[in-house]
């Protein structure tokens, strides 16, 4: 800063002022300067621009480091540990039905915005009402490792929600706003509702919280159910209706508190913090006390059994009273009279009364006493170590209604369930960083610092519990043996009323705030749409206020008081806490892992390795606290996951997930490279080719039928389409186009992917699609194509054409080939066939695809009840009982249940059948073309030139004709072929348009098909190969009609030139 600047200060009307006694003002308040940067009116005196500058420069770096009285005053004035959006709707109610504009909330630093709200939730009922009871239950050793290993888990975890939430801005929601961002709306959804039925629970447990330390140490008399005389189970009943009542009650007062304004809730913040801190302190207080001056709460003990001080005051037997013995109250509760021959309980008559100091402070060396466990079954005596007593055998114990008993079996899991809801509460800082001046900065640091204070806090009183009160107080949940007193209210000082009044108001304060958090979390859930039925609890009052997810809050919550058991509900909410904080650690484990281009918090001490680690210490302690409450947990978040995948509303956050989906499909379409698939692994991987008609619809839906029932969304689908035209002028058209085949894929449940080309024509449209379809390893070896049905018509000639190029392209390329013919006939997916057949004409052997087809199908409940038959051909000399006998055994070994038929046609059909399907088309047609006839000319009368029909020969060959028959092969390789017709000379001729048409072989085959498989619900037929000579493609479709005419419904199969299915497991 420059020596010369003049400081004159002006105040927020722009009057001159003195800056001695000013020098709080703010440049920023001055109107003429109001926007103009410090530096910049440095600028301005340095060259004289302007002579009145602000006197603030001297002092800002210190007001920005170190908040002045009233600032902090301020702060504590606008305290609230209200989660983010409960103060926007204070405001919104504040200022309803005014014109002013509301006026922003201060904003919260680390102190008054993190750390203190993390306290306040932290620090809570289980300090005050279990923590005692666990140290004497479990020892000062395994409580030691309970808290350490509790506290371990919410220290990773808050390293991992500190990367997270400085990774961007966290607005309403907090811990779903984390997860579902990072791990997408399935995760974020699932772990969201968890975590919003935990928050309610934990409502429902600070009530019940509430309700005992109304009922056992401040007003026992207002119970509604009197407990006075009861014994056992009588006993405990009345206890848990006296909680269901007052819960209820209670929870009706704050459903209404909250329903009327946050602002009632949050003026109390600052009380309900002040309870806590004053309640720690007192402890601490009481701890230094003990050194010198222990409190004086006496223990009485009957042999060694612990008895409740209540009904008398003396702990003794008999008493001297004016040089006479006489009997005490607690004579009195074991015989049935107060004289000295009175008969007694046989206990009391042989056992010594001894009165123990119940408090005998840090210095006594109890701590050696409360090292280790001392497990108990429901219903035992607390029992002092050390004492002698007599027990005389076989005796059942009477009057046990005096003696002080475990009311619930313990063991170290179970200790490990109710503990663990007092380290939760660690998210109050995220739920709110939208409050926070420096949310990046704040939530880290005020988080981590509240965890380590609170788990000093935990820590220390573990060991100052068991340093300082007696082994059978601390294993007395209710302090029956101190007159009724809260066992950790014996140590605090100065009275234990200051325990008894901090923690009531505590746990009342804590179920207000979830009560107003809860439903918050709902309504953020709800608003973000991810959950169908949901959506209503995103409405509310005018100002935003969750109504309705107020109401459904309290329903959940009425559920756990009714359950009236604090040790029963604090399992409960466990399961739910641990689960989101285990999916905290997994959310930012994925991110560190994946590496994404956003991932780049301005936290900086996070590993990958840590966050495991929390999400490991998670997973671990659900199934500690309690096995099956972790399976229920896990079974809810699992539905609900699967729910929003399946109704939920598609998201794109951005999340983890996809990026680590990105890399799984990477690997393994790597992995994939390697070779090709195994036989076994063998799936039909499906392009499936449809058209499209003028308004962009697909002309054959019922291509996806089939589609679904041959795939059953296993494997790979896609679903691919042509336009004609140029890619810049017919883009609309194009994306148009991938809308309409996404709808019906949706509507035909199949699962896959959709591909569009545009190109000049058609023909090279398909062709890139067969080409390029796929991804690396992940490519498709089936193309599924509707046969062209108009195709004998002059308009319609060029789809026939671009048929059989289709049928080349695929037999070059080694992908099989499945072609519907009648499409329209077959069924959808609604439909379903109560009986019928799927017959399979296997003509040539084609690598078992005819025989995988019709099992795949039968997958599906359309065809699951058709029976499949298998036809076979065979010739006159062939043993037909030998054949069947090996087919029936061949399928046996293929695990396929099929009945077989052998159906026997002479010589020279099969073989007219099966050279015409390999070699003879070819040079049929050449004998057409010859002709140079027209059309009409060749419908009157067709005359072939003489032409001598050859039998095969290597150089004909092609990997598309060289087909092996399947029982026919040594009679038919290398034979000449017979002729077709009537042969005349060296050549023949055919003698009408008939024989044109439906060539011998062709029509004999077709009849015994016809006659065989006309009831079949459909029937898969061998695919010929197309000829070499383009001239004869006519003739090779007017071939394909003939075979299969008659027929409803039929599967040309073409296979790809590899096998598909094998007898080997």
């Amino acid at each position: 800063m420059r020596n010369n600047l003049i400081m004159i200060c002006f105040n927020a009307q722009g009057n001159l002022i003195s800056c001695a006694d000013n020098i709080q003002f703010y440049s920023i308040n001055v109107l003429p300067f109001k926007n103009v940067p410090h530096e910049l009116l440095e600028l301005f005196i340095a060259f004289n621009i302007c002579s009145v500058c602000v006197c603030v420069f001297t002092l800002q770096e210190e007001m920005d480091t170190i908040p002045m009285v009233s600032s902090l005053l301020s702060s504590l004035a606008n305290y609230s540990n209200l989660p983010q959006g409960s103060k926007e709707h204070e405001e919104a109610e504040n200022n309803e039905g005014s014109r002013k504009k509301p006026v922003q909330a201060p904003r919260m630093g680390t102190l008054m915005g993190v750390y203190l709200p993390c306290l306040q939730n932290i620090l809570g009922v289980i300090l005050f009402l279990r923590m005692t009871w666990m140290v004497g239950i479990g020892g000062v050793i395994e409580a030691f490792i309970i808290v350490l290993m509790c506290c371990s888990t919410t220290m990773l975890t808050a390293i991992s929600m500190s990367a997270i939430a400085t990774n961007g801005v966290v607005p309403a929601g907090g811990s779903y706003y984390m997860i579902s961002r990072s791990l997408g709306p399935e995760f974020g959804g699932a772990v969201g509702i968890c975590f919003y039925l935990g928050t309610t629970f934990a409502g429902a447990m600070y009530i019940l919280g509430c309700i005992e330390i109304l009922l056992v140490y401040i007003v026992p008399q207002a119970a509604v159910f009197k407990m006075e005389g009861l014994e056992g189970a009588e006993a405990e009943a009345a206890m848990l209706n006296n909680m269901r009542v007052y819960g209820t009650l209670v929870l009706s007062f704050m459903a209404i508190v909250v329903f009327v304004g946050v602002n009632y809730v949050n003026k109390l913040a600052l009380l309900f913090l002040a309870c806590v801190i004053c309640s720690i302190l007192a402890v601490y207080a009481g701890v230094i006390k003990t050194a010198f001056e222990p409190p004086i709460f006496p223990v009485c003990v009957l042999g060694n059994r612990t008895l409740v001080w209540k009904g008398f005051d003396v702990c003794a037997k008999v008493i001297e009273r004016e040089n006479a013995t006489v009997t005490t109250q607690l004579w009195r509760l074991f015989c049935d009279s107060e004289f000295l021959n009175a008969t007694c309980d046989s206990y009391f008559v042989n056992n010594n009364i001894t009165e123990i100091q119940g408090i005998p402070g840090v210095m006594s060396g109890i701590l050696r006493e409360n090292l280790f466990g001392n497990y108990m079954d429901k219903g035992s005596f607390i029992e002092k170590v050390g004492l002698p007593a007599t027990v005389e055998p076989d005796s059942i114990p009477t009057n046990t209604n005096r003696y002080v008993l475990a009311d619930i079996t313990s063991f170290f899991t179970m200790l490990v369930g109710i503990y663990f809801p007092s380290v939760t509460g660690i998210m109050a800082g995220s739920n709110r960083s939208g409050d926070l001046q420096d949310a990046q900065k704040s939530i880290p640091i005020g988080t981590i610092l509240a965890i380590t204070t609170t788990s000093i806090i935990y820590m220390s009183s573990v060991i100052l519990f068991g340093s300082c009160i007696e082994g059978t107080v601390l294993r007395d949940k209710f302090g029956e043996a101190v007159r009724g007193n809260l066992v950790i209210g014996t140590l605090a000082w100065p009275s234990p009323w200051v325990i008894v009044i901090g923690s009531f108001f505590s746990t009342c304060g804590a179920g207000l705030q979830s009560l107003t958090g809860a439903p918050r979390l709902l309504q953020a859930i709800a608003r973000d749409g991810i959950v169908p039925f949901l959506r209503v609890f995103g409405h509310g009052k005018a100002n935003g206020e969750p109504t309705w997810a107020l109401l459904l809050t309290a329903c959940i919550c009425e559920s756990g008081i009714l359950i009236a058991s604090l040790d029963n509900v604090a399992p409960i909410l466990s399961m739910f806490f641990l689960m989101c904080y285990m999916f905290v650690n997994l959310a930012c484990a994925v991110q560190t892992l994946l590496r994404t281009p956003n991932w780049r918090p301005r936290f900086k001490f996070y590993h990958w390795t840590l966050s495991f680690l929390g999400m490991s210490l998670c997973l671990s302690l659900m199934f500690i606290c309690s096995w099956y409450y972790a399976i229920v947990a896990m079974g809810i978040a699992s539905c609900i996951y699967k729910y929003i995948e399946f109704r939920g509303a598609e998201k794109e956050w951005g999340d983890g997930i996809r990026g680590l989906s990105l890399s799984a499909a990477r690997f393994a379409l790597m992995r994939l490279e390697e070779g090709p698939p195994h036989t076994k692994n063998w799936r039909p991987q499906i392009l499936v080719l449809v058209s499209m008609d003028s308004e962009l619809n697909v002309e054959q839906p019922r291509l996806l039928s089939l589609t679904n029932q041959l795939k059953a969304g296993k494997g790979l689908t896609i679903v691919g389409t042509a336009l004609e035209g140029t890619y810049l002028e017919n883009h609309p058209q194009g994306q148009q186009a991938e809308q309409s085949l996404k709808k019906l894929m949706e509507a035909e449940k199949v699962k896959g992917f959709c591909q569009v080309v545009i190109s000049s024509n058609m023909r090279d449209a398909t062709s890139h699609l067969v080409q390029a379809g796929g991804l690396g390893g992940l490519q498709h070896n089936t193309v599924l194509a509707c046969w062209p049905r108009n195709w004998k018509h002059a308009e319609d000639h060029q789809s026939w054409r671009n048929f059989i190029e289709l049928v080349r392209e695929t037999t070059a390329a080694s992908k099989a080939l499945l072609v519907p013919k009648n499409i329209s006939a077959f069924p959808s997916n609604g439909e379903r066939f109560t009986e019928g057949h799927i017959d399979v004409w296997w003509i040539v052997h084609d690598g078992g695809m005819l025989m995988l087809l019709p099992f795949l199908l039968r997958q599906h409940k359309v065809w699951r009840k058709c029976k499949m038959r298998i036809f076979t051909v065979a010739q006159m000399d062939d043993n037909s009982i030998q054949m069947k006998k090996d087919l029936t055994t061949f399928l046996y070994h293929l695990r396929i249940d099929a009945a077989v038929e052998v159906v026997e046609m002479h010589d020279s059909d099969i073989s007219a059948y099966t050279y015409e399907k390999t070699l003879m088309m070819e040079q049929r047609s050449q004998i057409l073309k010859q002709i140079n006839l027209t059309k009409t000319e060749r419908e009157r009368e067709v005359h072939v030139r003489p032409q001598t029909f050859t039998s095969p020969s290597a150089d004909a060959e092609t990997p598309s004709t060289a087909i092996q028959m399947t029982w026919t092969e040594a009679k038919c390789d290398g034979e000449q072929a017979k002729p077709i017709g009537r042969m005349v000379d060296d050549g023949f001729i055919f003698r009408n348009q008939s024989n044109l048409r439906r060539m011998h072989t062709a029509l004999r085959l077709n009849e015994v098909i016809v006659k065989k498989s006309q009831e079949a619900k459909l029937v898969l037929l061998n695919m010929p190969g197309p000829p070499k000579n383009r001239s004869g493609e006519e003739n090779y479709m007017e071939f394909m009609e003939v075979l299969t005419e008659g027929l409803n419904r039929v599967l040309l199969v073409r296979g790809g030139g590899r096998e598909v299915i094998t007898i080997y497991s």
